[in-house]
Order: C-alpha cells, then sequence, then structure tokens
C-alpha cells in the first residue's frame, strides 16, 4: 500500500529525523532568528528532491519546498521558533542550560521536524507509485509572537493549496473541533521631555505617566468587553531611573477575541484610551502595529481522517527509561492543577485521565463550538484553504504550556516518539487526500459551509513589514 512505503521510510530514517529535531531544540532560536533551524530542514528536503525557495514575505527564516506537479496540492506546515527565557537540561528537574536564554518551550523544534519527514516520506511514496499531485512543506517562522504564516498568507502563498495539515507537540492524542480567539499585538510608544525629578518636575514630561495612565484606562474597559475577550500587556521601556522624568516609554499589548471584528472594536477602543494617556501628559504617542491574526475555522473532514490514521497507525511504545523520565516530571505537577487542564479541555471523559501519566487514547474530534483562548497563525491559513493542526502526546498529562517542564520533554524519549509518529500520522492523512479526491471535494464544502461568505482580509496593513530587528531593541 502507498501508505505503508511512507510509514516505512519514517522508521527506517527515524535516527536522522529525532537528531534534526535535537539540534533544533538545541539552537533554540527566537521568532525571525531561526537562521540555522530553518536552513537545517530546507537543506534536509533540498536533499530529497525538494524545489526550496527560501526567504519569502520578507522573512530570511520562511521558506516554501515543493515537490511534484499538478493538483491537488497538499501543505504540511511546520514551525521550529523557541521562546525566550526557557532555557532547560533535557532533565526531569528545572535545571537551565544557559540561564535567561530561549528554550523550546512549545516544542517547536518537533513540530518542524515532524513536517519535514512527513512531506519527504509523502514524496517518496509519490515517487514510486507515480502518483500525482504536488506536496508542499511551509517552513513557518515566528509563530509564537510575529505571526510569520500571517504574512506568507497575505502574499498569496497558500492560495493554491488545497488543503492543509499541521501538527503541534500536546500532552494529548487530539483532532479538535474548537476554534481560537482573533488576535492584534501592538506597541505604544510614549515620547514626553526629561528634566530632574527632584530639582524642576514642572519642566518634564512623563512618558511613563502616560503608559500608567493608558494601563489604568485599559483596566476599567475590562468591565465593558465580552466574557471571552483577553487583554494583556507588559512594560517593556519605563525609564533609566527615578531622578530624571522618563522622556520615552513602551508597552506591548495583546488583545484577543473570539472574531476578528471583536478585535478590531477593542483595538479602536484602546487607541482611543492611548491617545487620552498622551492628552493627558501632554506626551506624544506613536503606535507600532507588530502583527494580528484571525480565528480558526475547523474542519470535520480532515479532522476525522487524522483521527482514522491515528488508529491505524497506533499509539507510540514507551521504554522504562522513558517512563521514568514522565514520572520524574509528573512529580513537579501539582495534581489538582491537572486536573484544572483536563476539565479545562472540556474532551469527552476527561475525568478517566486523572490518574494516567501519559495520553493513551486517541478521542473522536470533539469541541465543536468551543474557543480555546490561545492565538495562533495557523488561524489565518485556515480562512484561505481547509486546514487542521492536530495534537499528539508529547508531554505528561497536565504538563503547563510554555513551560521548563515542555522544555525537557521536547528533547527525551517522550517526544522523540510523538516526532515520529505524528510523521506518520501527517504522512498517511497527505496520502489519503491525495489519492481520494472526494475526501478534498468534502473538506472544502464543509470549508465554504463554515466561512457563511466571510472573505479573508489580512489583519497586517499593506504596509507593516515582518519587524526583523525588533529583538535589537
Amino acid at each position: 500500500m502507498v501508505k505503508e512505503v511512507a510509514i516505512k521510510w519514517i522508521e527506517e530514517n527515524r535516527g536522522r529525523i529525532v537528531e534534526i529535531s535535537d539540534r533544533i531544540w538545541e539552537f533554540a532560536e527566537l521568532g525571525l532568528m531561526e537562521f540555522k533551524s530553518s536552513a537545517l530542514l530546507a537543506d534536509e528536503l533540498e536533499k530529497y528532491g525538494f524545489k526550496v525557495e527560501r526567504g519569502v514575505a520578507g522573512m530570511p527564516t520562511a521558506f516554501v519546498a515543493t515537490w511534484g506537479e499538478g493538483k491537488p496540492v497538499i501543505g504540511i506546515m511546520g514551525e521550529y521558533d523557541a521562546l525566550p527565557g526557557l532555557s532547560q537540561k533535557p532533565v526531569p528537574w528545572k535545571e537551565p542550560l544557559k540561564p535567561g536564554a530561549p528554550g523550546h518551550g512549545c516544542g517547536h523544534n518537533i513540530h518542524g521536524t515532524s513536517g519535514m519527514a512527513a512531506a519527504i516520506a509523502v514524496k517518496m511514496a509519490m515517487e514510486k507509485y507515480g502518483l500525482k499531485g504536488t506536496i508542499k512543506f511551509f517552513g513557518c517562522p515566528a509563530e509564537e509572537n510575529f505571526d510569520g504564516k500571517v504574512y506568507m498568507a497575505r502574499e498569496g502563498y497558500f492560495n493554491d493549496v488545497d488543503a492543509v495539515i499541521s501538527h503541534h507537540p500536546s500532552t494529548m492524542n487530539a483532532a479538535t473541533l474548537k476554534s481560537s480567539v482573533a488576535m492584534n499585538s501592538v506597541k505604544f510608544h510614549f515620547y514626553g521631555k526629561a528634566s530632574h525629578a527632584g530639582g524642576s518636575p514642572e519642566e518634564g514630561r512623563s512618558a511613563l505617566d502616560a503608559v500608567e495612565l493608558m494601563n489604568i484606562g485599559v483596566n476599567y474597559l475590562r468591565e465593558h468587553v465580552i466574557q471571552d475577550a483577553r487583554i494583556h500587556y507588559i512594560i517593556e521601556k519605563g525609564g533609566d531611573q527615578p531622578n530624571i522624568v522618563p522622556p520615552y516609554a513602551r508597552s506591548w499589548y495583546y488583545i484577543r477575541a473570539p472574531e476578528r471584528d471583536q478585535v478590531e472594536f477593542i483595538y479602536n477602543w484602546i487607541l482611543d484610551i492611548a491617545k487620552g494617556a498622551a492628552l493627558m501628559t501632554r506626551t506624544k504617542l506613536e503606535v507600532e502595529f507588530i502583527g494580528g491574526i484571525y480565528n480558526l475555522i475547523p474542519n470535520r473532514v480532515i479532522a476525522e481522517l487524522i483521527v482514522k490514521n491515528m488508529r491505524e497507525i497506533g499509539l507510540p511504545k514507551y521504554s522504562e527509561e522513558d517512563l521514568e523520565f514522565a514520572k520524574q516530571i509528573a512529580k513537579t505537577i501539582p495534581k489538582d492543577q491537572k486536573i484544572r487542564q483536563l476539565r479545562k479541555s472540556k474532551r469527552p471523559g476527561w475525568e478517566r485521565l486523572i490518574d494516567k501519566l501519559i495520553d493513551d487514547e486517541i478521542p473522536d474530534p470533539w469541541g465543536e463550538g468551543e474557543v480555546m483562548h490561545g492565538s495562533t497563525d495557523v488561524a489565518d491559513v485556515s480562512w484561505i484553504t481547509p486546514t487542521v493542526e492536530f495534537g499528539t502526546a508529547t508531554w505528561v498529562l497536565g504538563t503547563p504550556g510554555h513551560s521548563w517542564q515542555n522544555v525537557a520533554q521536547s528533547a527525551s524519549g517522550l517526544g522523540h516518539k510523538s516526532l515520529i509518529f505524528a510523521a506518520k500520522v501527517m504522512a498517511a492523512t497527505a496520502l489519503d487526500l491525495l489519492t481520494k479526491p472526494e475526501i478534498i471535494k468534502k473538506a472544502k464544502k464543509e470549508h465554504k459551509e463554515r466561512l457563511r461568505g466571510r472573505k479573508y482580509k489580512s489583519p497586517i496593513p499593506p504596509e507593516v513589514k515582518p519587524p526583523l530587528d525588533i529583538w535589537k531593541r
């Protein structure tokens, strides 16, 4: 069978696939700075005959690797950016490799590698059986902070794709039907006038006062936004020392809501609050729009296909060493925290998982009509073409997101087995889509129905470019 060729290739090349994932884990590069990570993946795809277009959509670390020709065109996505401050050794206790350095707290070392391996495996099967169609791997930078896929979507890179599959490390083996929240990311720069805070404060105009007044205004706004909205911020710059009236201050906001138009409504209100803060302090305001993303459009047809392939392939088998590592990690996670996380998932029968170490089930897709309160730039792709991102159990149940525990497990035997399992599932699903046109037809019909006539319009204005220098500020 055609899928057996792909699965066999992944199994035979398991060592190399794990090696690539672990090297990206070691690189731990921040968004838009993933030069080594993206090059490693792109070079490997090129070695297997993929035509690689590098530096797409104005991002040096974004690329598209293509093999085959004609329809259907099946996309596989991969990410490879790390998170700041999460450096961690691959051990089951908290111990950074380098204090303050980045770490793969969302498992994107696995994310990019699973997609790469799946794309190559599909190519091997297509080649052997002479299958028509095109496989594309999208190397997507900066999902954690700067929404790389949105720039790629704005430039039309997904317009000719018939369906897209993506995989993300998780605590569960699942392809859900949940949506996500749309989001705007924006920085507010306030410019005032320095003076001696003790000797002549009347001559100063405090940019920090403007930031704080804006924050107060936004915090009062929270009473008047929809329940599922989320507004969070940090103060990136607030002055240099207390005896100088701060001439410059900066805050960074994320504004989230279940639908794109709801985000825009709240965002425009916050803009008015920022302007008011500038007026109150007689400072100058500059708004820097960093990025925006949509809410996710689920697809039951593809989600059910993924679950079917998960069950046919079968869950990984863990070694005694894997299980001992998992037990040690689990000891660092309070049981009440695990229960809260399971309850929040709203997975049917979540109570069965309370006393389990690792998810050993593959549930039917669930969550229709539910909204998870995180955001992802996968959502923008889902507005353009039928798209599903599924999870595989990489971390023990209850593991908090963006934590040192995530980083440690993403380079462990648990992470390696999740990686190989996910690659097989993606490859099998992509081959089903390539060889069974009726599935794509059904997925596209569902996609159209869920959009309800709405059209995708990039949330990032044409003049906004990827913030390539942002880490240098």
